[in-house]
């Protein structure tokens, strides 16, 4: 017997029970495939019943949290209005409050005040009595009387001194959860449904509003009354033949059902075991075939192969030998070209990995840096209105009194007072550079005049040894920004350099003109570019990545605030712009501001009009001010000066009197004030309604941007004779 003879004996031996094998491996596939593939749709199926339970639960958290506002445990319903009409997801969204008895009290989609309805159209009721109403309760599908839609009730008690008080409900609308059904995105054939306790359709995958509120079949209620999850073989509300997997909603006894059609489900394992039959088919055939010729192969060619795959299993680069074997020498070039694009892919994606982590630590870092100074903000904005207002009191009254004094002690003293408060005054504007820009204390400048006004400054804080330089570009664009906040930043910034530079050194100032183009982290255009650059120690990189946080400082206790570094960023970020900070410890610190291009027009230099005792002015006037010292002071001043002055304590008496007939020839109003209108908002109305009526708005500290056309404000604490001279030239 040849030995090709014996060869083919083999592969027959080899052969015939390989054919066998595969042939159980074919159904071995379809029966696991189909059982994989049930397996998967019913942790999709519970997985989609989680995505909607934690939809409900968002809803819920914000039930809650709306249950535990001040103004509803203080029984402010108006307040507690406002703030659930502020905070209701979307507009087809409805918060109610009920008492106890199931009487509403405020309903979002009705004004308040209004008539609302008298009784529950959702089944809460029967569910209160089921479970009892000291939880979570979520309701059945229901047709809203508002609207004619199809509605569900989320519903929390509100519990105040360990009784409950009220019920919160929200009012969804059921199409809402259509956006969450979309999200899943289910193959074409599957069809999705979520339904209520009652079986109703709710939401589903296809022809939402055509099935949404019908009821699903009776032997799908009966499945879903005898377990919590399971599969059963139906027809789907179009009739067609599916096999349904449901899940029950935790929280909310809802059904969510996955229907397949049941040809799709046979289709997978099946088109797998056919794939596997044709695969095992074709290897089977192929080994035939070529059983003879590799036989008489030799083996080193294999082994090298082995080694290839075990170099490009261990990362290492494959080299290339030539075995003479087309098929071999095929692939081990491709061993060896895919080991060197996976080593070159490594190094890219290890690249992008410390790429991604230093961008995500800068993002961190200016999100922290951002909500410090938010913080700070609001803190430092609230000291200074108050202090703002106190100042305004002084200042009027000293005024007046330096008016009324003819003692030259008396006079001493005043004018002393006159300077604590315009140092008073000061601090409280560098209180302000942490918080919002105030639009009185915006001026548009030239830098350079700028640069200049605040360079005597800088130098009586440097000591002897640092060399101070400026160097300013020609015709720099205008900039607009709190011309008090920049000269503190410079000064911040040399203060810095001199500490950094203790045995002496070199500091400059410089400023040009920069164009940039849009990326993702700013946006692009004409920007003023002022650096403040030193000689000195240097910092750190541990150092440098905290030295923008405010109240950080490397300094003695005692000698340094923290602040420094923080009020510069803060002005930057006021100003529409922003601060980079570059440090190399032994080479020195670089603080770039970038400023961008202003379209205004140089404001005026701020002068002071003629002495209040030369001033003679009539007219009324309409004084808004809720604070009634300032009130007092400046009532008097105005009435000095010879002004009919007419006094509203807040922006709604002051609409009042005016909508009452109340004729004046100029109306001054604080901004800031208690009450639903501040004033920014009362200057608006009285542009609607009394277009020719000059305002004046005056601001402590204010979020609040006056935007209205033609109203001027003024920065508390103001002389009372700047104020007399501009209500007398408005009245004009």
């Amino acid at each position: 017997m040849r030995i090709r003879t014996r060869l083919l004996i083999l592969i027959l031996a080899i052969l015939v029970p390989a054919l066998v094998a595969a042939s159980l491996a074919v159904g071995y596939v379809y029966v696991e495939e189909r059982r994989a593939q049930e397996n998967s749709v019913k942790e999709t199926t519970r997985a989609f019943a989680l995505l909607v339970a934690n939809e409900l639960e968002a809803h819920e958290g914000m039930l809650h949290a709306l249950a535990s506002s001040p103004a509803l445990v203080q029984g402010n319903l108006e307040e507690f209005y406002k703030h659930a009409k502020s905070l209701t997801p979307t507009p087809e969204t409805t918060l109610i409050l009920m008492e106890p008895d199931g009487r509403q009290l405020l309903n979002t989609r009705v004004p308040l005040g209004k008539p609302l309805p008298a009784r529950r159209f959702s089944n809460i009721g029967a569910l209160m009595e089921r479970y009892g109403a000291d939880r979570t309760l979520v309701s059945d599908l229901f047709k809203a009387p508002l609207g004619g839609r199809y509605d569900f009730v989320l519903q929390v008690p509100v519990r105040i001194d360990g009784s409950i008080r009220y019920f919160l409900n929200m009012g969804i609308n059921a199409a809402s959860l259509q956006e969450l059904m979309g999200g899943q995105r289910f193959p074409a054939e599957w069809q999705a449904s979520i339904v209520d306790r009652s079986g109703k359709v709710v939401a589903r995958s296809r022809d939402a509003d055509q099935y949404r509120g019908r009821s699903v079949s009776a032997l799908a209620l009966r499945h879903f009354t005898a377990g919590s999850e399971g599969v059963f073989n139906s027809r789907n509300l179009a009739g067609l033949p599916v096999q349904a997997f449901f899940s029950t909603v935790p929280g909310a006894e809802w059904k969510v059902i996955v229907n397949i059609p049941t040809a799709e489900i046979r289709r997978v394992p099946q088109h797998a075991a056919m794939f596997l039959a044709a695969i095992m088919a074709a290897l089977l055939v192929l080994a035939v075939l070529l059983a003879r010729h590799f036989g008489r192969r030799a083996i080193a060619p294999i082994e090298y192969l082995s080694r290839g795959a075990e170099d490009l299993g261990q990362g290492r680069e494959v080299a290339y030998e030539q075995q003479e074997i087309a098929e071999i020498d095929a692939v081990a070039r491709r061993m060896a070209e895919a080991s060197r694009q996976i080593r070159a892919s490594q190094a890219e994606l290890e690249q992008r990995v410390r790429e991604a982590v230093e961008a995500s630590e800068r993002a961190q870092a200016a999100l922290m840096r951002g909500q410090k100074m938010e913080a700070l903000g609001r803190l430092t904005g609230g000291i200074a209105h108050e202090f703002n207002n106190l100042l305004q009191t002084l200042t009027t009254a000293l005024q007046l009194a330096a008016l009324t004094s003819t003692q030259p002690k008396v006079q001493n003293l005043i004018d002393t007072c006159k300077r604590t408060i315009a140092r008073a005054t000061a601090l409280t504007g560098q209180l302000g550079s942490f918080g919002r820009v105030q639009d009185a204390k915006l001026l548009t400048v030239a830098p350079c005049e700028q640069l200049h006004n605040a360079i005597q400054l800088i130098r009586n804080v440097l000591r002897q040894g640092i060399a101070l330089e400026l160097e300013c570009e020609d015709a720099l664009w205008p900039v607009t920004i709190d011309p008090l906040q920049f000269d503190l930043a410079l000064l911040n910034l040399a203060i810095n350099a001199r500490d950094a530079m203790p045995e002496g050194g070199s500091l400059a100032i410089a400023a040009r003109r920069c164009t940039l183009e849009p990326t993702r982290e700013r946006s692009g255009g004409d920007y003023v570019l002022v650096t403040v650059s030193d000689t000195g120690t240097g910092m750190p990189p541990e150092v440098l990545a905290r030295a923008l946080d405010p109240f950080f400082t490397t300094k003695e206790a005692g000698k340094g605030s923290g602040l420094g570094l923080a009020q510069a960023y803060a002005f930057a970020t006021q100003s529409q712009g922003w601060l980079a900070l570059s440090s190399t410890p032994g080479e020195g610190t670089r603080v770039e501001l970038w400023l961008p291009r202003s379209a205004l027009p140089l404001s005026p230099v701020p002068g002071r009009g003629a002495p209040a005792e030369t001033l003679q002015a009539s007219g009324r006037i309409l004084f808004v001010e809720d604070d009634e010292l300032v009130r007092e002071a400046v009532v008097q001043g105005l009435e000095e000066a010879g002004f009919e002055v007419l006094v509203a304590a807040n922006g709604e008496r002051a609409l009042a009197m005016i909508e009452a007939g109340l004729d004046v020839d100029v109306a001054f109003s604080d901004i800031v004030m208690p009450g639903r209108i501040s004033g920014v908002d009362l200057a608006g109305i009285l542009r609607e309604r009394r277009p020719g009526l000059p305002v004046v708005l005056a601001t402590g500290y204010t979020d609040q941007r006056a935007k209205v056309p033609g109203v001027q404000v003024l920065a508390k604490p103001y002389e009372i004779d700047q104020l007399v001279e501009l209500l007398a030239r408005l009245r004009g």
